[in-house]
């Protein structure tokens, strides 16, 4: 069994529980999220419950990854999340990330994905990671780019007839 959870200088890194889901509900309401990422009609605290019953744990369960909550070390703010995903109807997992807008610009999202990234290669045994973003997301391309992922096309989403960059990275064995 891999261990689920990391830290970095200062962020603790783990696995989503139902206990986030007030945080998880915050989060997917922010005006980025509903742009970038998608309304996913979580408005109470029983729906981000549900939502991470739903995606959230059985990926876990299954794969041994799944969204994870970044916590700041120093207070124990939980300030935005990324993971690991596989999505329904793709091969390949993707990595995805979302903060608060307090903790936006920070360094947070590159600390905890970059480390995100190590897990995926050194853990996981990944040979290669996507990501999907909207052509004018620009701080998250720039944040996968610094990642080492590379622009490699358009596509789209199973069940998403929206159009989305796609970037991927291969790791060196």
């Amino acid at each position: 069994m891999t261990n689920l959870g990391f830290n970095t200088q200062r962020l603790i890194v783990r696995p989503i529980t139902i206990e986030d889901a007030p945080f998880v509900l915050e989060l997917m309401n922010t005006p980025k999220w509903i742009k970038f990422i998608g309304d996913r009609n979580v408005h109470s605290v029983e729906e981000a419950e549900g939502y991470i019953k739903e995606k959230a744990l059985p990926q876990l369960k299954t794969h041994g990854h799944t969204n994870n909550v970044v916590i700041r070390k120093k207070d124990g703010t939980k300030m935005g999340t990324c993971g690991i995903y596989h999505r329904e109807g793709t091969d390949e997992v993707d990595i995805g990330f979302a903060f608060l807008p307090p903790y936006e610009g920070k360094g947070y999202a590159y600390e905890a994905s970059s480390e995100l990234m190590k897990f995926a290669k050194n853990q996981l045994k990944l040979n290669t990671i996507q990501a999907y973003t909207l052509e004018e997301n620009t701080a998250s391309r720039k944040l996968l780019e610094r990642l080492g992922l590379e622009l490699i096309g358009t596509g789209y989403l199973p069940n998403n007839n929206e159009e989305l960059l796609m970037y991927r990275k291969t790791f060196e064995k």
